[in-house]
């Protein structure tokens, strides 16, 4: 499992790919700009690429040839997944940091980069994952249908967060009112974001190898 892991993000990850968090983090230096999007780059430019690139590349007819079972091969792909998305978070989380510093005084339309907005996007990734990685698995070849699927239902979740931030109180109070400020109520959903995101992964996961026992390769 180990050694197909390396192989995954030595050989099947473009090392552009690794650079490109850093790219789209920077636009969290954007002053109040729509911070969703900084992820949802992952969703919209990484994925489609990559798995064009393991298409490309004829990577499950290489994989299915190694001395390994279908199951190391869909923990070792989604492992990739989330590593390269638990990037994307935690450098934009430091570029927040950032413009947090240099705009202390910025009143916020859209989300502020606050913890509790890191934990909507450990939840927006976390939706997208449970339907690409399942959806894919239905023949590990076939990536466009649960790309696009995939996507929407993230940008639904974004578009729909912002949209309660802006006209439901009780959410603009948790984001952007006083409860932006406590601490306790901030870090709380950003754990609850981290475990959605944990258990939806973990779920896609025993699915997606379900479904890939039946692929013939």
């Amino acid at each position: 499992m180990y050694n197909l892991l390396i192989k995954e993000l030595k050989l099947g990850v473009n090392p552009f790919f690794y650079f490109m968090p850093f790219l789209t983090g920077a636009l969290m230096l954007i002053p109040g700009w729509l911070y969703f999007l900084v992820i949802l780059y992952f969703c919209f430019l990484t994925v489609p690429n990559m798995f064009a690139g393991y298409k490309t590349q004829n990577d499950l007819i290489f994989s299915s040839m190694m001395p390994v079972t279908k199951k190391d091969i869909v923990k070792a792909r989604v492992s990739v997944i989330v590593i390269l998305e638990v990037m994307h978070i935690v450098v934009a989380m430091i570029y927040g940091v950032i413009t947090l510093r240099l705009y202390p005084n910025l009143k916020y339309f859209f989300f502020a980069p606050s913890f509790g907005f890191w934990g909507l996007c450990f939840v927006m990734l976390a939706i997208f994952n449970i339907i690409f990685i399942i959806m894919y698995y239905k023949t590990a070849y076939k990536y466009g249908a649960a790309a696009i699927v995939s996507i929407t239902a993230a940008i639904l979740f974004a578009g729909g967060a912002e949209w309660l931030g802006i006209q439901n109180s009780f959410v603009f109070d948790l984001f952007k009112g006083t409860s932006a400020d406590n601490l306790a109520i901030q870090l709380s959903i950003l754990i609850t974001g981290i475990v959605i995101f944990a258990i939806f992964t973990v779920i896609a996961y025993h699915i997606a190898n379900k479904r890939f026992e039946k692929v013939e390769i």
